[in-house]
């Protein structure tokens, strides 16, 4: 590298790449303008993909992860019988991918609305991070955070009442889009009342129920998709009263 790489001002950085889910990748590393145009080089162009279509399969080997740079995504996976079975919700600015790095996908990743993926070259990101260590650190400190989320959810859900599922879920999809700037106290759901149920391991008459229970508690406003909670900290003592029983 050379010495009198001249650093590109966060500003900068922060104008260009505003909508990119790919900030979490560079903006916190103060790469220079030389480091910045290599990661420019490996980040293959964007990827579109209509409602519906996958993006990988189960199965298939594994070579990239991938970016969300807009959209909604759900993974699931085939029970024993057969069926779907949804693993996962994944929004922009998070990875897919990331059950492939022993070699082969575990999970399908599927979109539930129009969107678009940036690709990360597994094997390319790895060469270029011996000449860049601060972003193998970030990179793997950015994996490590979506699989500590995802797990920490999947445990407090093992050991909660329908109510407190649902509302586990519905807080954790808050704090997700708060963090990338939106509201907190109102969100439109991507996914089927079916592809919650299957999240939460609950039938959909279940789900369906406890959506009434909750608003009937006032706790949340459901619109058809549109999800407005209206008494965030009643939900988190909801919580709170089911991890202390």
């Amino acid at each position: 590298m050379s010495g009198t790489s001249e650093f590109i001002p966060l500003y900068e950085l922060r104008a260009n790449c505003s909508t990119c889910s790919l900030r979490e990748l560079c903006l916190p590393i103060g790469l220079t303008a030389e480091e910045l145009q290599q990661l420019d080089e490996i980040i293959r162009q964007r990827i579109p993909l209509k409602r519906g279509k996958a993006l990988f399969l189960a199965g298939q080997s594994f070579h990239s992860l991938y970016a969300i740079r807009t959209g909604f995504f759900k993974t699931t996976v085939l029970s024993q019988d057969g069926r779907q079975q949804v693993t996962g919700f994944h929004m922009a600015g998070e990875l897919l991918g990331l059950d492939a790095l022993g070699g082969k996908h575990a999970c399908t990743a599927i979109a539930l609305e129009d969107g678009e993926v940036c690709e990360l070259p597994f094997m390319q990101m790895d060469s270029l991070s011996r000449d860049i260590p601060s972003l193998t650190r970030h990179f793997y400190k950015l994996m490590s955070r979506e699989i500590v989320r995802d797990q920490g959810l999947l445990l407090m859900l093992g050991n909660m009442r329908a109510e407190e599922r649902l509302a586990a879920f519905l807080l954790n999809l808050s704090q997700r889009f708060e963090a990338r700037g939106f509201s907190a106290n109102g969100f439109h759901l991507r996914m089927t009342r079916e592809e919650i149920g299957s999240y939460l391991g609950l039938k959909l008459e279940t789900v369906s129920r406890t959506f009434s229970r909750l608003q009937t508690d006032g706790l949340i406003r459901v619109q058809g998709k549109q999800v407005d909670l209206l008494d965030i900290g009643g939900i988190r003592i909801l919580l709170g009263s089911c991890s202390s029983t």
